[in-house]
């Protein structure tokens, strides 16, 4: 979808995602799907917003993946 959002779980990241990485890749998405780079100030905090939720889902889901083989 984006190019420029990365894969944040093991083994592609070898370490686990920090909250800037996690962030970084949700403000990429919004971008992408907002089309705005940087929106208007009567967009601002709906785009805020979105960033937040983005980030919150992506950290949570990054918690419950289950890597099998990761070790190998």
């Amino acid at each position: 979808m984006c190019r420029s959002i990365k894969t944040l779980r093991p083994p592609v990241l070898p370490e686990e995602a920090t909250e800037d990485e996690i962030r970084a890749a949700a403000l990429q998405y919004v971008r992408k799907v907002s089309g705005f780079r940087a929106p208007a100030a009567h967009n601002r905090e709906v785009f805020d917003r979105a960033v937040d939720a983005v980030t919150v889902a992506t950290a949570e889901l990054l918690a419950g993946l289950e890597v099998r083989g990761a070790g190998r």
